[in-house]
C-alpha cells in the first residue's frame, strides 16, 4: 500500500497584491486540513516548496504557518527547492517521511510570490536556474533557452508552429473553465499561431501565446499513510512515483528530446504496471508549448519528431484518447515556481475524486503528473489513482 492524498487547497494563480507569502501559506494550510478532515496536531511533518531566489525578501519559510495555526509548533518542517520541479520535491519529501514511517500525516506547501519585481528581473533569477558557465548570457532568459530548443527542434523536424499554436490554444481553451487559473481566456487558434502586436515573436520561434505567465499563488496537500488514509473522504494513491536528473548543462544532451522524462515516464509505467491507454488524463509541465510537444514524445504518445501529430490530431483535447492538461496547465494557469508541483497534483486529484467541476474529465480514474526543473534536468513522474 502506498500513501494518498486526503486534502487540498488552491489559491487562484494571478498577480496577488494584497497577499503576502505568509499569508498565502496560511490560507492554503487551513483549507487543506480542513479539507482532509484533520486537526493540526496530528500533522507529523510540515513540507514547504519555494524556490525564491531573490523575488522576497522573507527566506527560511519553513515555519511561518506556525504563525497562523499555532497547534503546529514543534512539528517537523523542511523547505525544498528543485527549481521549477520545486513543489513536486517537496511533494517527494513528503512521501518520503510517510513511508519511512515517520509521519503518518504530511503537510505539502507550495508557493511563490513573483509579481512584485519588474518582468526583467524575474528572467534573470529564473535564468540562475540554468548552466550559468555556458547559458547566463541566453538573450531572453528561459524563453531564450526553451527558444534555442525550439529552434533546434524546427531544423531537424521542420516548421512546428502550427503544433505550437494548437497546444497553447487547447490550453486557453481548458484553462477557461479553471476557476484557479491566472489567464481565463479562449484566445483561439488563429490569435496564437499569427505573431501580432498583441502576439510578438519573443525568443526564436517562440510568441508570447507560446510562453507561461509570471504568476503567484499558493496550493497544499495533505498526504496520510495507508492506515490512516483508509478513513479519509476521499484517498488518491500514489500508484507509482520516480525522480529522474539529467545533466545541467544543455550542451551535454540532445536538445530536441527530454531524455531525462522518457526514463521518468518509463520507470513509472512500468512500476505502476500501467500503460498510457490505462490513463484519463495527464497534467503535463507545459512553461513553454515546446515543452509539451517534446512531452507527448517523452511519454511515448509519439516517436522523436512526430508530436505535431498528437495534438493536430486531437489526441490530447478534453474529448481525445489522452487529455492532456485538462486544466488549462501552465499556460493557461500560470506558473508560481514553488507552487506548479503541487498545484498539478491537486488539478489531477481534483479530476480522480470527481471534484474538478467543469474541467472534469468524466470516469476518471488513474492520472499521470509531470513536473520538471529546468530544460527538463529533474523530471518527476506520479501516477495517482482513486481508491475504490
Amino acid at each position: 500500500m502506498q500513501p494518498s492524498i486526503i486534502g487540498w487547497s488552491h489559491l487562484p494563480f494571478g498577480k496577488l497584491d494584497a497577499l503576502e507569502p505568509e499569508e498565502m501559506i496560511s490560507r492554503v494550510s487551513v483549507e487543506a486540513l480542513q479539507h482532509a478532515g484533520i486537526d493540526a496536531k496530528a500533522v507529523d511533518s510540515i513540507h514547504v516548496g519555494t524556490f525564491n531566489g531573490g523575488f522576497v525578501y522573507q527566506d527560511f519559510p519553513s515555519t511561518l504557518v506556525f504563525n497562523a495555526i499555532p497547534e503546529l509548533r514543534y512539528t517537523s518542517t523542511v523547505r525544498c527547492e528543485n527549481a521549477c520541479s520545486t513543489g513536486s520535491a517537496a511533494v517527494y519529501s513528503a512521501l518520503d517521511a510517510v513511508r519511512s514511517g515517520r509521519s503518518k500525516y504530511a503537510l505539502v506547501i507550495g508557493y511563490e510570490k513573483m509579481t512584485s519585481l519588474p518582468t526583467k528581473e524575474v528572467g534573470e533569477i529564473l535564468q540562475k536556474c540554468s548552466y550559468a558557465k555556458e547559458e547566463a548570457g541566453v538573450a531572453g532568459g528561459f524563453a531564450g533557452i526553451f527558444g534555442e530548443i525550439a529552434q533546434a527542434y524546427f531544423d531537424r523536424y521542420g516548421d512546428q508552429s502550427d503544433a505550437l499554436a494548437a497546444i497553447a490554444a487547447k490550453n486557453h481553451h481548458n484553462g477557461v473553465v479553471n476557476p484557479y487559473a491566472h489567464m481565463k481566456r479562449d484566445l483561439g487558434y488563429d490569435f496564437c499561431r499569427t505573431p501580432s502586436e498583441k502576439n510578438p515573436y519573443v525568443a526564436g520561434p517562440l510568441k508570447r501565446t507560446d510562453c507561461s505567465m509570471i504568476s503567484d499563488g499558493a496550493a497544499a496537500l495533505v498526504i496520510a499513510a495507508p492506515d490512516a488514509a483508509r478513513d479519509a473522504k476521499r484517498e488518491i494513491t500514489f500508484r507509482a512515483s520516480v525522480q529522474v536528473s539529467d545533466f545541467l548543462p544543455l550542451s551535454r544532451r540532445e536538445r530536441t528530446e527530454f531524455g531525462g522524462a522518457r526514463l521518468a515516464w518509463q520507470r513509472g509505467l512500468s512500476l505502476a504496471k500501467l500503460t498510457l491507454d490505462d490513463l484519463a488524463l495527464v497534467e503535463t509541465h507545459d512553461c513553454f508549448t515546446i515543452a509539451e510537444l517534446l512531452e507527448y514524445e517523452a511519454m511515448g504518445l509519439a516517436e522523436p519528431g512526430q508530436g505535431a501529430r498528437v495534438i493536430l490530431d486531437g489526441v490530447t483535447t478534453k474529448e481525445g484518447r489522452l487529455p492532456v492538461n485538462p486544466s488549462g496547465g501552465l499556460k493557461s494557469k500560470g506558473h508560481p515556481i514553488g507552487a506548479t508541483g503541487v498545484s498539478m497534483h491537486v488539478m489531477a486529484a481534483m479530476q480522480l475524486s470527481g471534484e474538478a467541476g467543469d474541467m472534469q474529465i468524466p470516469d476518471a480514474n488513474i492520472a499521470g503528473v509531470f513536473n520538471m526543473g529546468g530544460a527538463a534536468v529533474t523530471n518527476y513522474l506520479s501516477i495517482l489513482e482513486r481508491r475504490a
